[in-house]
């Protein structure tokens, strides 16, 4: 049949929601570029691309600013309907974190005590998560570091996780004045077992990446560090031997007393003179943007909604009530654990008398600036 007869002649249309008007280059901003598609070779494919997003902010661990919120939502909204690219990497600046959810600092000095202030910010949060699991592109994250409380939320709304095996991942919630409910009690029973998302919720126990490879949660991880000779090193501060004490297998848990100590400063110096190299990491990420380039992107993309729909049927039942507890919640527990947080340098703790608080509250004392008072820190003499 003949196909003459269809209109040949077009205009191409813009379908971009947003302009570059939430993107910098200066930190703290969410920087966003396109990449180049390149096929195993390495060769550059043409007029095919990658879109990174990259939260910048390293000096306070990529944590994202509201700002930095807006930038997000519209590096997934754009990527979402640029013909040209074929998928969305999510990621970080530097060797030290992917993210570690939102700017304590931010949370502290101006949300906390504005409960709707915050509701409107949490809406803005509420609306980045939705353009991840919307996003009509595949969705890696590529944790280069520490994924923690709102990272690790932001992160396991994506597809495929890729991490450096520096990272750890976990929630900080209760231990700081909030809840997991921005995701990651919605999205971690899918991943872990019921037992371990709960765990990981409430305990505020960070994980290795090894460690959360093996009970699922990432795809998987690779070294960034090598030692003089230019060998690979794995995380010296991690057992990566597959071995069983006990009965229990202790892959990928931290390792104890001096062992640990010793690989963390051996680590800790890497880091520090920038010795670090994400070339495997990146080399993966690479090799399945490869894979999604050379399948139907329809098909894929009702495959990867056939999969995200049952992350996305939870969220979407509990994101608005949720919003609404966490800005109320500001007019308490997340002003303490903010607050203490926020001024740990003059406090010497980052976290409140959780004792001190609980016997006021067993003995039905008002929750007022004196109740404050007695369970933050003190300043330190000088």
């Amino acid at each position: 049949m003949s196909l003459k007869w269809m209109p040949r002649e077009h205009e191409m249309k813009n379908h971009s929601r947003y302009g570059a008007e939430h993107w910098g280059t200066e930190a703290p901003c969410t920087v966003y570029e396109k990449k180049p598609l390149k096929d195993p070779k390495g060769n550059v494919i043409p007029g095919l691309y990658n879109a990174w997003i990259r939260l910048n902010n390293p000096a306070q661990y990529n944590s994202y600013t509201t700002e930095m919120v807006k930038g997000v939502i519209a590096g997934f909204e754009n990527a979402s309907t640029d013909r040209t690219v074929v998928a969305v990497i999510f990621t970080g600046t530097g060797p030290y974190a992917f993210c570690t959810g939102g700017n304590t600092r931010e949370y502290s000095e101006y949300y906390s005590m504005r409960p709707e202030e915050y509701g409107a910010y949490m809406e803005l949060f509420n609306n980045m998560v939705d353009s991840i699991l919307m996003c009509k592109k595949p969705v890696i994250c590529r944790v280069n570091g520490m994924r923690v409380a709102g990272g690790q939320e932001i992160g396991t709304a994506c597809d495929l996780s890729i991490a450096s095996d520096l990272a750890i991942l976990g929630q900080a919630g209760p231990r700081h004045g909030s809840a997991p409910v921005g995701g990651a009690s919605d999205f971690l029973p899918f991943y872990l077992s019921i037992e371990d998302a709960m765990w990981s919720c409430i305990s505020c126990e960070m994980w290795s990446a090894y460690k959360m490879w093996r009970k699922g949660l990432i795809s998987k991880c690779v070294p960034v560090l090598k030692d003089e000779k230019g060998q690979w090193v794995r995380n010296p501060q991690v057992i990566t031997d597959t071995y069983v004490n006990d009965g229990d297998l202790v892959y990928g848990e931290f390792k104890a007393g001096d062992e640990f100590k010793k690989g963390r400063e051996w680590v800790n110096n890497k880091l520090k003179n920038n010795e670090y190299d994400f070339t495997l990491l990146d080399a993966e990420v690479e090799k399945i943007c490869w894979t999604f380039a050379n399948l139907f992107p329809g098909c894929l993309m009702m495959s990867i909604d056939g999969i995200r729909n049952k992350k996305k049927y939870f969220w979407d039942q509990t994101k608005n009530p949720n919003r609404h507890w966490l800005a109320a919640n500001m007019m308490g527990e997340a002003f303490l654990g903010f607050g203490a947080f926020n001024t740990k340098k003059i406090t010497g703790a980052d976290t409140i008398d959780f004792i001190k608080y609980r016997q006021n509250i067993a003995e039905g004392k008002l929750v007022d600036e004196a109740f404050f008072e007695e369970v933050l820190g003190k300043p330190q003499s000088k």
